[in-house]
């Protein structure tokens, strides 16, 4: 007899992570957005945003990403309206801010403390350079602080010596696999291999995670939101423009209430695997699987 899907506890705090715009000051060869045709969109009805994020039912953490977030014109005052709602703020950045922004970040989040992910990207900045403002923005952040690293092909035999630097200022980086029209690039069978040695995605023990299938909570404690007000269940769904949840500044958005089978066979949503929003049932990584 086949075994139900095990159902993952509900989450106290969901997640929401806000695309909130499109903007960005780099123009990195590897990146899965330089196909977008206006890199200049942005959410501009702040107050309409922070009154929907405050009216979530529950705890809830806002993840700011874009484009860079921080080339938002408005985002250090979105930051503050969340703050003060209590609401948890994180933020995915390319790190490339003034130090006087990052620490008014830090200042304004302090409360609530979020994450703060940094992407790394050699194009731009030097490694010394990008971990040297890391440890000390680290420092001044009251909540986590973690680094990225795409591993391109180029940079993939670099990155074991990269993570042992990091490591030795008391810094985590993580690594994400390329991608190129949405899927996973063809890694040799000795890059795969270094990848899962890596941790492989973010992390979670794969290189492109399998959760078809599996119950999750994705639409109901984990959503996509984009600059418009767009709110989709997770990234994937995003992608192939499933299943949407309506729109935040029209009235029609509907959170889901119960846990639901996901249907993607690469899931590059993170929050939900590390938040313990699916169980992943995942086996080890290896070099050798086709995902």
């Amino acid at each position: 007899m086949t075994q139900p899907p095990e159902a993952p506890r509900y989450p106290l705090e969901g997640v929401l992570s806000w695309n909130m715009n499109t903007r960005c000051n780099y123009r990195c060869s590897y990146c899965t957005q330089q196909g977008l045709g206006d890199r200049e969109q942005w959410a501009r009805d702040l107050p309409h945003f922070l009154t929907a994020f405050a009216a979530l039912p529950g705890d809830w953490e806002i993840k700011l990403s874009g484009g860079e977030p921080f080339q938002h014109p408005g985002f250090l005052e979105a930051v503050q309206g969340m703050a003060a709602a209590g609401l948890r703020v994180s933020v995915v950045t390319n790190l490339s801010a003034p130090r006087a922004q990052l620490a008014r970040f830090a200042a304004a989040t302090a409360p609530r403390p979020g994450l703060l992910s940094a992407s790394l990207h050699p194009e731009h900045t030097t490694t010394e350079r990008f971990l040297e403002k890391l440890a000390w923005f680290a420092a001044l952040h009251a909540g986590p602080v973690h680094a990225t690293c795409v591993a391109t092909r180029a940079l993939l035999p670099s990155l074991p010596a990269m993570r042992e630097t990091f490591a030795v200022r008391g810094l985590t980086l993580k690594v994400q696999p390329e991608k190129r029209d949405r899927e996973v690039i063809a890694y040799t069978p000795e890059e795969r291999a270094l990848l899962c040695s890596l941790g492989g995605h973010n992390d979670t023990g794969t290189i492109a995670p399998n959760l078809e299938g599996r119950l999750c909570w994705a639409g109901s404690r984990y959503l996509v939101v984009d600059h418009r007000g767009q709110a989709w269940p997770c990234y994937p769904a995003r992608r192939y423009r499933q299943d949407p949840l309506g729109n935040l500044l029209d009235g029609s958005f509907m959170l889901r209430r119960r846990l639901v089978l996901c249907r993607y066979d690469y899931c590059n949503c993170t929050v939900p695997q590390q938040r313990g929003m699916v169980h992943t049932g995942r086996a080890p990584c290896s070099p050798d699987a086709s995902s």
